[in-house]
């Protein structure tokens, strides 16, 4: 067991995050639970994993904005300690649409949410964690999705190339600070059981589609969430720039 370290998840009150804060907790982590603007989810979720016998924190932050990126870790700073794990998680997708009907101001959003929160939060989490500023070291964990090399045509175009930026973020910045006590890795899920799909409009979309993934199922967010979890410990200690694709097999 991991003990007496500090992991931050942004979005992490349901879904993927949801189940990587409790798989951290578990593993003897002090969670703080980031969220934007569901408190019920990560309330509930930080009462579960107080119960495991960690400390838990939940701090409203919307990460793609730098001032609340800075409010959030100093309050990690001020009432966890020092920051070992940062996983990255917060993300949006739009309703399902062809590329040419996809607005300017959509595309934008959903680059502003996905890939400015992943910048804002793992250079927040470098000036804390890089020997270089005097941290201990440290892991960014990067959510990413299939989608990134898929394309997602007809559907997420733009959620897609959100993710391919996450996923050239997470490479270099793996390069950069991989000699100041830092691993940067991502996973990149497909067709999980999620409540995102209700968002791009197609609530039964993972049902839809399993028929193509290999294993013949959807995937369930605790089986992403090991991934992560196996990332952001010591028992990856020789891996970093690289991607754990969780996927079922596309």
């Amino acid at each position: 067991m991991e003990i007496n370290k500090v992991a931050l998840v942004t979005g992490g009150g349901r879904g993927i995050g949801a189940s990587a804060v409790k798989l951290l907790a578990h593993e003897g982590y002090a969670i703080c639970i980031n969220y934007v603007s569901d408190q019920e989810s990560a309330t509930t979720l930080q009462q579960e994993v107080e119960s495991f016998g960690v400390k838990c924190i939940v701090v409203q932050a919307d990460v793609s904005i730098e001032k609340d990126v800075e409010r959030l870790f100093n309050t990690v700073d001020r009432e966890l300690g020092a920051l070992n794990v940062l996983v990255n998680n917060a993300g949006i997708l739009k309703q399902q649409s062809r590329m040419e009907d996809i607005s300017a101001e959509r595309f934008s959003a959903i680059l502003q949410t996905n890939v400015m929160s992943c910048f804002l939060c793992s250079k927040a989490a470098v000036k804390r964690m890089s020997t270089r500023y005097g941290g201990l070291g440290g892991s960014i964990v990067n959510v990413s999705s299939g989608a990134a090399k898929s394309g997602s045509p007809n559907e997420y175009v733009d959620y897609a190339a959100s993710k391919g930026a996450m996923d050239t973020l997470t490479r270099g910045l793996a390069m950069e600070v991989a000699d100041e006590g830092i691993r940067v890795n991502g996973v990149r899920p497909a067709l999980i059981y999620t409540e995102m799909h209700a968002s791009g409009g197609e609530a039964g979309r993972v049902d839809r589609l399993s028929k193509n993934i290999p294993l013949k199922r959807g995937g369930e967010p605790h089986e992403v969430a090991e991934a992560i979890v196996w990332l952001a410990s010591d028992k990856s200690s020789f891996v970093t720039g690289s991607f754990i694709d969780t996927t079922g097999g596309l």
